[in-house]
């Protein structure tokens, strides 16, 4: 899995922005992480996110999706030839808007790790600002796990809360749950790169010292 470094050659696979791949690439910087940012790969040839990681000196690439016409797995298997083409050992889904086959699902269980802008098991799919903000929930926030063949479903690596404050609108609550969404993915990604999750049936244990996977963004003061 490392490389000769020691990092894992990680794909980010976008659709769109890319600004948790952004702050993926910004954390693999650092000395001593564990992860190298070696592919970013995009099933849309204008997701805005391809010219940022280019910028970074990132390789990316493209296989679009619609191209395929419905064949799910065949995009999927055309996806898999550009990873393993780059010699991916893990693979992190930043944006990535397509709902993947059990086939590539199981080509990376365990390897393989989502950023989902909700608390899971809440709300699951899309537009979950607004489904938290119309089921009048308090806190609400980002989640980060392991890519099962459900849609959002897979052992959760790590959360990250925020309190829903009055007078909240869609932007403001979505523009604060993805600030913890960059300090979040960054730091799960390390974990998994490290070695440190371990899986205990459908729920993943993290060995990191004094770290339980939960951040929270406190109320302001």
């Amino acid at each position: 899995m490392n490389t000769p470094a020691g990092r894992v050659r990680t794909a980010v696979l976008i659709s769109g922005r890319g600004s948790n791949m952004a702050a993926l690439i910004e954390a693999a910087r650092a000395p001593g992480y564990p992860a190298e940012i070696a592919l970013v790969l995009s099933n849309r040839a204008d997701a805005a996110g391809l010219a940022r990681a280019a910028e970074a000196g990132i390789p990316t690439a493209t296989v679009e999706s619609r191209s395929f016409k419905g064949d799910r797995e065949g995009f999927e298997r055309a996806m898999q030839a550009e990873i393993i083409r780059h010699d991916i050992a893990l693979v992190a889904l930043a944006g990535f808007l397509r709902v993947l086959t059990p086939w590539f699902v199981r080509q990376w269980e365990g390897r393989m790790l989502n950023i989902h802008p909700a608390l899971l098991p809440a709300f699951p799919g899309l537009d979950t600002h607004a489904r938290a903000l119309a089921a009048g929930v308090r806190l609400h926030g980002c989640t980060v796990h392991l890519v099962s063949a459900g849609v959002d479903e897979g052992p959760i690596l790590a959360q990250a809360a925020v309190p829903v404050l009055a007078g909240d609108t869609e932007a403001a609550l979505a523009a604060r749950v993805l600030e913890q969404e960059h300090r979040l993915f960054p730091a799960a990604l390390a974990w998994l790169a490290a070695g440190r999750v371990r899986l205990e049936g459908d729920v993943a244990r993290i060995a990191v010292p004094d770290a339980s996977g939960a951040l929270a963004n406190p109320l302001p003061g």
